[in-house]
């Protein structure tokens, strides 16, 4: 199958003939179809399907071929849970959109508004945006979403689990009723079926692959040791393997800053990317990552949702996640556009539990190893007789750190 017979106009032919694509993918094949129909449409679509192409593509040619109004108001809105994937969005707006009459800008948190500002008054067809920044400007009457014609919710699912489901509803509010909405999620779970059905009207349901499934070129496997030898194992491997780009996760972002810092006292070039960096240093991060410049990029799963990484070959739980399918977006990060990768899971034995529900889910039995020096010695209960230990000496730390604190209180004299 090729573009051509999807319906796709010649301006965006010759754009996705330029960007070096001859088959659309599966999702491709599936979406734009129904979008150009003008139906909502409920998609499951991990990242790395080419499912931005496959909204963005049929909302060009539906925008290109409609009225051009004079003071260009916004016509379509698409909504992303993070910066990093509403600026990978934007790109592909602007990469499709050349060679047509349509144009759009992005706006997200962490950066100045002021340029942001200055691009939405010029007039913008398209703009992809972060409910945040989107929320704030619209209450103070800079943006205006009362001629949306089609609204995208890219990633779904991180949304709600970030907890933007009431940004979403003001949102929602504040747009014509009248509109295309295409949904798009990496797996279909009850609380998607829920926002689906809120605002979605007889949608056409879409499915890249079955629902939450793994990438079939991932070779994924668990190397079991003990949870105070997690650094020097992650060390070892990267280190003896020379792997030259690595993405590995931590369940917090303390957890990614001392194990970047500790790898780079090792020799391995790394950095952490999580929400308490700043966009700059986020941006500078994954540049660096994708460049080689850095071997290794530590990542929270809310920072590392949408990042698109090309090519990747090793991906690393260092610390499994508490939800299953966090687990299934994290290793398709890698395996990706038809090449193999390699997903390696470090598990102590206070994470048994997890990977009980990864297998579950899967409907697959994971395979499992133990690398000579690294044998797990420790039980259970050591592991979390250990934890509880910890817990206490932070809480103690803290409470004593702010019993050194000076008081801050004004200095004036209460009047009389």
């Amino acid at each position: 199958m090729s573009f051509k017979s999807l319906g796709l106009s010649e301006a965006l032919l010759k754009a996705v003939s330029k960007k070096g694509y001859t088959a659309p993918s599966p999702i491709q094949q599936k979406a734009i179809p129904k979008v150009l129909e003008r139906k909502d449409v409920l998609a499951s679509a991990q990242t790395g399907t080419g499912k931005t192409a496959a909204f963005t593509l049929p909302i060009l040619q539906i925008l290109n071929s409609g009225h051009q109004l004079r003071k260009r108001p916004i016509r379509a809105l698409i909504l992303t849970p993070t910066r990093e994937l509403a600026a990978q969005v934007m790109d592909d707006v602007k990469t499709y959109s050349e060679f047509t009459n349509c144009n759009g800008t992005v706006i997200f948190g962490g950066v100045s508004e002021k340029p942001q500002i200055k691009a939405l008054r010029k007039g913008v067809d398209i703009l992809v945006a972060t409910p945040g920044r989107l929320l704030d400007l619209q209450s103070r009457n800079i943006i205006s979403l009362a001629n949306i014609e089609i609204l995208v919710l890219d990633e779904a699912d991180r949304m709600l689990d970030m907890g933007f489901l009431r940004d979403i509803k003001k949102i929602l509010a504040v747009m014509p009723s009248k509109r295309q909405n295409l949904l798009f999620s990496a797996t279909f779970s009850k609380d998607i079926k829920k926002l689906a059905n809120t605002f979605l009207h007889h949608p056409v349901m879409v499915e890249a692959t079955p629902e939450n499934t793994t990438a079939e070129k991932v070779n994924q496997l668990i190397y079991r040791t003990n949870k105070s030898k997690k650094t020097k194992l992650v060390t070892k491997l990267i280190d003896e393997g020379d792997w030259q780009q690595v993405l590995v996760f931590t369940r917090t972002k303390h957890g990614a800053n001392r194990l970047s810092q500790k790898l780079d006292k090792a020799g391995i070039t790394a950095l952490a990317i999580h929400g308490n960096k700043s966009q700059g240093a986020r941006t500078k991060a994954l540049a660096g990552f994708k460049s080689g410049k850095t071997r290794v990029l530590v990542a929270t799963d809310i920072a590392a949702r949408g990042l698109d990484i090309p090519l990747l070959p090793h991906v690393i739980n260092y610390e499994l996640p508490n939800v299953p399918e966090d687990y299934v977006h994290r290793i398709g990060r890698t395996g990706r556009a038809g090449a193999s990768g390699q997903a390696i899971s470090i598990v102590s034995v206070d994470e048994d539990e997890y990977v009980r529900g990864i297998e579950k889910l899967l409907d697959e039995r994971l395979e499992s190893e133990t690398i000579p020096g690294f044998e797990v010695t420790e039980t259970l209960k050591e592991v979390l007789d250990k934890k509880a230990e910890n817990k206490v000496k932070h809480r103690a730390s803290r409470k004593q750190s702010q019993k050194k604190k000076p008081f801050k209180g004004s200095n004036r004299r209460r009047k009389k």
